[in-house]
């Protein structure tokens, strides 16, 4: 007369069901242990018991009855409904396809295929997902059936895409097909999502079926003749209208005529705006202006331009503001040695140089007066519309001070006045200019002892001989030494 632990009933679920003259199946583990007692284990009894049964549907290849009770590290328990026996369920054998909640799947009864068993062990695998895949096998065959070469499938939703082609869901997703590249569009592609978004309907026609591998294949050109073969229609240079397809970051596909794609890339689109977003200009159906830029043949395809179909602003500008001319602009932006100058009537940017703002002041000193949204006057130096330039100037607006050197040489005498002194020399402004000439040191005087700086002070009017003069660059150097030897030589 063994005796049971009650633990062992109640994680069987049987506890409530015994009463006195219940039998139930126990396995006898010994005759006596050390306490002199017989023992028993009823778990281990319904384990072997629900094992051999494991075993015997293996050996078949018969699915299994089973409810998923738990989850655990790397999938979930599911508890044999017969025996009550527990077996393992990896997480990819779950379903077909990843599932983020599985508790619609919790405590229902369904079919498992047993994939392995470790004796040894103890331990059982199984697999709801093989049950799922080889009855969609068995459907998937008889709608494979209905379709033969030829057909024509209408209303095909795009379900997804990868490089070689794009996934069709037909008949409300029954059945899945291939589009591949090349049978996309009688126009080069590089991926389908150039011309295809998600959830987009298209009608297909069947061009093979594989039985064993159970695929369908399609195509898409198929359904209208090639367009290239009427492409002498198209010249090269013409104005033509084309439909926008499809909108990528890099441009736009237009169609020339259905079938007939050609693509309009995003440096094509506007005169003006750099870097553009193809998403701001157009939208899916619509119809573009466009001038076509090339034609391969051999490649089938077709370049195509929007901005050589408007008129170039540039071009306009120039027309109405040639060289010289003066005009108001707004500074659109500042970077370290240039400032770019917008003119809202064309819509386009132009681009001064620091250089260009100031006949005497420092570049880098000059731009630091000015700050973006200013309003501006400035002259046009250059108009280049070929290369979308335009030059400002605003120095220019004034008469070039050195101009009263226009007409001077070497030996020429010139009245100044001093501004400043330092060690270096005598800082000096011609009469009638606001330019400011550095009398250095060494040309102050002809004795070494009188070549003192100290000996002017601000406002000194004075004579000095013009030692080298260079209009085109913009030098002169003037010295005093040289007008004392000059007047030495005369008076000898």
């Amino acid at each position: 007369e063994p005796v049971i632990d009650i633990n062992e009933l109640k994680n069987l679920n049987i506890l409530e069901k015994i009463e006195e003259g219940s039998k139930i199946p126990v396995l006898l583990e010994k005759i006596e242990d050390k306490n002199g007692d017989v023992l028993v284990s009823a778990t281990k009894a319904q384990k072997i018991k629900g094992w051999r049964k494991l075993e015997v549907s293996f050996e078949k290849n018969e699915p299994i009855m089973g409810k998923i009770t738990s989850k655990c590290k790397g999938g979930v328990i599911v508890e044999h409904i017969e025996t009550g026996s527990l077996m393992f369920c990896p997480g990819s054998q779950i379903s077909d396809t990843p599932l983020k909640d599985i508790s619609h799947l919790m405590h229902e009864p369904q079919k498992f295929a047993l994939i392995k068993l470790d004796k040894i062990r103890g331990n059982a695998c199984v697999s709801r997902r093989q049950i799922i895949s080889s009855s969609k096998k068995e459907d998937k065959s008889k709608i494979i059936e209905k379709y033969k070469v030829g057909d024509v499938i209408k209303d095909a939703v795009v379900k997804g895409y990868s490089s070689f082609g794009c996934f069709f869901g037909v008949n409300n997703g029954e059945l899945d097909v291939l589009v591949h590249l090349q049978e996309i569009s009688y126009s080069r592609i590089n991926h389908p999502d150039e011309v295809f978004t998600i959830g987009e309907k298209h009608d297909l026609k069947v061009i093979s079926i594989d039985n064993e591998k159970m695929q369908i294949s399609c195509s898409i050109k198929a359904l209208t003749p090639d367009p290239f073969e009427n492409i002498s229609n198209y010249e090269v240079g013409k104005t033509y209208k084309a439909k926008v397809i499809k909108v990528v970051d890099y441009g736009a596909f237009c169609e020339l005529q259905p079938g007939l794609t050609c693509l309009l890339h995003s440096s094509e689109i506007s005169w003006s705006k750099k870097n553009v977003s193809p998403s701001k200009f157009f939208k899916i159906n619509d119809e573009v202006e466009c001038v076509i830029t090339d034609i391969d043949k051999e490649k089938k395809r077709v370049a195509i331009s929007h901005k050589l179909a408007i008129e170039n602003p540039y071009e306009s500008f120039g027309k109405k503001y040639p060289v010289n001319s003066v005009l108001k602009g707004k500074i659109s932006n500042i970077k370290d040695f240039s400032i770019y100058i917008n003119i809202e009537e064309f819509d386009i940017d132009g681009f001064m140089h620091a250089n260009d703002l100031s006949y005497s002041s420092k570049p880098d000193e000059e731009i630091k007066k000015y700050k973006k949204g200013d309003e501006i006057e400035v002259k046009v130096l250059e108009v280049k519309s070929e290369d979308q330039k335009i030059k400002f100037g605003v120095k220019q607006l004034k008469e070039d001070p050195f101009n009263i050197f226009k007409n001077k040489k070497v030996n020429d005498i010139l009245t100044v006045k001093v501004k400043s002194t330092s060690s270096k020399g005598i800082l000096v402004t011609p009469e009638g200019s606001d330019l400011d000439i550095l009398i250095k040191k060494s040309q102050i005087a002809i004795n070494q002892e009188d070549a003192r700086s100290n000996r002017f002070i601000q406002g000194d009017r004075i004579d000095a001989a013009i030692s080298e003069i260079n209009v085109e660059k913009r030098k002169i150097v003037l010295s005093i030494k040289l007008l004392e030897e000059m007047q030495n030589k005369e008076a000898v």
